[in-house]
């Protein structure tokens, strides 16, 4: 697996990994950039890359573990009397994770402002890694009765927090790191950490149910995800450690320009505030729901409304996530050539005109007497495009709109609530939609309803920061 999440880094800034390689490296538009630099500065750009994108892939492969497995906790951590009652405290531990994350934003992002953003980028994945083992170490209800449910409690409140604050803190780290004219591409590839991650889980799952037995696997299979999270956390512990500290935050050191309390001085900035809402109900909202509607609604609509085999769905959903990561470097790159707002635009205009053609489209086709899994597979593609135009400028976006000193503050704290309020609450607002108006296309009116509102706010309100310097 960390070869795997290495690999995709690696391929985003050329196939070679040799530095000393100087004619494959310059056909490559991210590396070419990067060959009139000293070679130590390369070398940094290379280690960022690897050590943000490794970590963001153990973040988000800790984190959906866990929902991925929400259905044996129900069983394993909850008295077994009840097992709806059970299957809901399951679910409520996987979603107070969800809720926690702004106060990690919060807590990290004013940590990273005063202490350093490689500190915090340390800590986080440390905190991640640990509570993450330490799940697949816990005692079960039937040995311990209460203290079980109460201990997977405080672990997934730990992951959380350390979510909310790599989640935000990783694109700030990238970015102040990344060549100029070339932020877009060389930061794209954080945004396909988190399909990889959720892929990376999803089938190591689905692998041990069909090695281990059922009994063999909620005895103690289910723990091999988390115990496995060591190693991960091993490797990214030293690709962290070797890592510098970002040049921006050098600088305001150097400069005894410190923000002394970040939090506060984004609150009483009218003009960072502003941002803050235009990233909480555009960008982060924008990009959530699409990731919602494209990446995980498609699956449960295909399985639950179209009636496909759960094997079928899930392998047509793959192959959209697949076409995801090429598209999401693209835009990545297309943003560096004609601006950020352009491709936002396209992504938050487009996705809402698409979600409701794309899924009436799902359902005409798969429930013809014989499924056209092909038109299947190119509706699910269509929505893979507004994806990747969020996507991929969105990491570079996020520290381009605002000012050094609290950049991490600001860029955390409303990407993580848009994430959590918005983002986190399309699955139940989507399913209690459906259910209240007996049709399971009502639900999409959340996502679309949205979709407009943040097309709007980012026509009137979003500005071009691809050229901005980082350093103010």
């Amino acid at each position: 697996m960390p070869q795997v999440c290495i690999r995709l880094c690696t391929l985003a800034i050329g196939p070679k990994f040799d530095a000393g390689d100087n004619a494959s490296l310059s056909r490559h538009p991210l590396l070419a950039g990067l060959m009139n630099a000293p070679e130590t500065q390369k070398t940094i750009q290379k280690k960022v890359v690897i050590a943000a994108c490794f970590g963001t892939f153990l973040e988000w492969y800790d984190f959906l573990t866990f929902a991925s497995l929400a259905t044996y906790f129900s069983v394993l951590f909850f008295p077994a009397d009840d097992p709806v009652a059970a299957l809901l405290a399951s679910l409520g531990t996987f979603g107070i994770g969800m809720v926690v994350r702004p106060l990690g934003a919060a807590l990290f992002g004013s940590l990273g402002d005063r202490h350093g953003r490689r500190t915090i980028f340390l800590a986080t994945i440390v905190l991640m890694g640990l509570s993450t083992v330490l799940v697949g170490l816990l005692p079960t209800y039937e040995q311990v009765g209460l203290l079980a449910p109460a201990l997977l409690l405080i672990l997934r409140m730990l992951q959380g927090l350390s979510v909310g604050g790599e989640i935000g803190g990783a694109a700030v780290y990238l970015t102040e790191h990344a060549p100029e004219g070339r932020r877009g591409l060389y930061t794209s590839v954080l945004q396909l950490m988190g399909p990889l991650g959720m892929m990376a889980s999803t089938l190591q799952i689905v692998l041990l149910q069909s090695l281990l037995s059922e009994p063999d696997f909620k005895s103690w299979g289910w723990r091999i995800p988390f115990l496995l999270s060591a190693l991960l956390l091993a490797i990214s512990i030293k690709s962290r450690l070797n890592l510098h500290e970002s040049p921006v935050f050098r600088q305001l050191r150097e400069k005894n320009a410190l923000a002394k309390a970040p939090l506060r001085e984004c609150f009483r900035d009218r003009h960072t505030l502003g941002r803050m809402a235009l990233l909480f109900f555009c960008i982060s909202a924008g990009g959530s729901l699409i990731f919602f509607s494209a990446q995980v609604y498609t699956g449960v609509f295909l399985k639950t409304v179209v009636k496909l085999p759960a094997a079928q769905a899930s392998s047509l959903v793959m192959v959209a996530t697949l076409a995801l990561f090429p598209a999401t470097l693209f835009c990545g790159w297309l943003s560096d050539r004609i601006g950020r707002r352009p491709v936002l635009l396209t992504g938050l205009i487009s996705g809402a005109l698409a979600i409701f053609p794309v899924f009436q489209g799902l359902l005409h086709y798969g429930t013809l007497a014989t499924p056209d899994t092909m038109m299947i597979s190119l509706l699910l593609l269509v929505l893979v495009i507004p994806l990747a135009c969020v996507t991929g400028p969105q990491t570079a976006t996020l520290p381009e709109l605002f000012p050094a000193r609290t950049r991490y503050s600001a860029v955390a704290l409303p990407h993580n609530l848009s994430a959590g309020w918005i983002g986190g609450m399309s699955p139940l607002m989507v399913t209690w939609l459906g259910v209240h108006f007996a049709d399971p296309m009502a639900g999409l009116w959340y996502p679309t309803g949205l979709l407009i509102l943040a097309s709007l706010v980012g026509l009137f309100f979003l500005p071009e920061v691809r050229n901005r310097a980082l350093d103010q």
